[in-house]
Parts: C-alpha cells; structure tokens; sequence
C-alpha cells in the first residue's frame, strides 16, 4: 500500500509507527505546513515529509486527511486535479460529512470519514468509520487495517456520527476527569497522589478490560463487585445521590449537539 499522510501530526505519528507493524509491504509519506515542521517529522518517523500536498497525492493509494477541518477544502481543492476513481481518502477531520470532501475532490476517489481518538497515541483508540462517496466494503477493510494497528474500530451509517464524536471522540477528556476526581479522592482518604493516581488509572484500565474482554453487561459486572452489606454499595449510593450517572450522559449528549453545529 501506497499511504499519504496530509497534515501530518499526533494522529498521523501514531498511524505511522502503528502501521510498521504490519507485516504489508507499505511506503509512508506526509505532508505538514511548513519546511520546519516536515524536516522535523521526517526525521523523526524516518519517513519522507514535504510541504507538496499535490505530489504527495499523486504518489499515494490511500490519502489519510488530517488537518483542520477549515482547512480540508483549500487542501482538496489543491489536489482534486491529481486525484481518481483509483485513491481512497480517509477523513479524520471532525464534523465534515462525506458528501462535502467527494464534492471538493470532484467526485472521483472513493471517500471514508474516521473518527479515532487521542488513545491512538498509546495504541488503545476507538475509531468509528462511516462509508461515503464509492466506498465499497473492500475500502473499509482497507480503512480497518490502517487504523486497528492503534486500537479497535467499528462501522456506522454517517448519521451516527455525531453521537460518535460526543461519546468515544470526546470520551477520553470524560475519563481523565473520573481518573483526576478518584485520585483526589484518595489523597483525602490518605494516599500519597502519584500511589493514587495509578490506583484510579489502573481500576479504570482493567475494568474497561474486563467489559470488552467478557462481553458481559456493565451493570452485571458491577454487581460482581458489590457484595451484601459491603463497602462497594455504600460507594454506588453515593454515586447514585450526584448524579454521576445521568451527568454523564448529559456530557455526552451536550458534546453531540456541539457536534451537529460543526457543519461546513
């Protein structure tokens, strides 16, 4: 495979170094903003990085587009002459539909749109694709293999995507909250921070572990934990007294209607 990496930053070094671990013969290359940047990143991941987006494009199979989504149509626009029915463009840009990148590339290469998370930068994303423009199910296999060399992936219709965003897109920030709030929980019951912050990290690690790996239903997992008249219930009392349960489904459906708006 023949990939291009337009805008090369976090999300696109994470699929370079997830990608060398396929055992597919693959030439990487990527395109950044300025000559710095793309001598840095060249550099850094071995690989060839320029300024040229159309030369780029021309020399790639798969297109990987992973800049801001302001930016995605002056940078289709660029390379739509260059493009055909043969390429495969890969979105990662939050917000833009599909039909809008096919429209900016004049309608010939087949388009993906992606939305991975920032956990692709330890191996451990949730990306989420929906099919646009010529897609076919061989171009999302292809899409599946690029992006579970960083983590997990699923399929959904496009009009899902916004619930996608709001839940695993944001997702992390959500976490990092619960794992901040467990770790001053344990420094007020009088854990040093650094011995409680691993506590609250590894109990989140190895129970979402648990959900994906068993296949059981959260709630039932749950009461594994909570014995009669034990410590756990008097925990999920509390828990249940704040709100924790309907604050985050708030989050996440605040963080979907934010979404909707992303419209270009």
């Amino acid at each position: 495979m023949k990939i291009g990496i337009i805008g090369l930053g976090k999300m696109g070094e994470a699929l370079v170094i997830g990608l060398r671990e396929l055992d597919t013969p693959l030439t990487i290359q990527g395109t950044t903003k300025t000559q710095e940047s793309a001598l840095d990143m060249g550099k850094k991941l071995k690989i060839s990085c320029t300024m040229d987006n159309r030369t780029l494009a021309k020399e790639s199979e798969i297109l990987i587009l992973s800049v801001k989504p302001h930016q995605a149509e002056k940078v289709l626009t660029e390379i739509a002459p260059v493009l055909t029915a043969k390429h495969l463009i890969i979105s990662v840009c939050a917000g833009l539909p599909t039909d809008r990148i096919a429209e900016w590339s004049l309608l010939k290469p087949a388009v993906i749109r992606a939305m991975p998370n920032t956990s692709a930068l330890v191996g451990e994303a949730m990306t989420v694709f929906c099919p646009g423009h010529n897609a076919t199910q061989k171009h999302l296999e292809i899409a599946e293999k690029i992006f579970s060399t960083v983590g997990r992936t699923a399929t959904v219709e496009e009009s899902l995507m916004d619930g996608v965003t709001g839940l695993s897109g944001c997702g992390p920030a959500y976490v990092y909250m619960i794992i901040e709030s467990l770790s001053e929980a344990g420094v007020k019951v009088g854990l040093p921070r650094k011995i409680s912050t691993l506590l609250a990290a590894q109990t989140l690690l190895g129970a979402s572990k648990m959900v994906l790996e068993r296949g059981e239903h959260p709630a039932s997992l749950k009461d594994e934990v909570t014995t009669p008249a034990g410590c756990t219930i008097d925990g999920l009392m509390a828990l249940e007294e704040g709100k924790l349960r309907v604050t985050l489904i708030k989050a996440v459906l605040a963080a979907t209607k934010r979404s909707k708006t992303l419209k270009f």
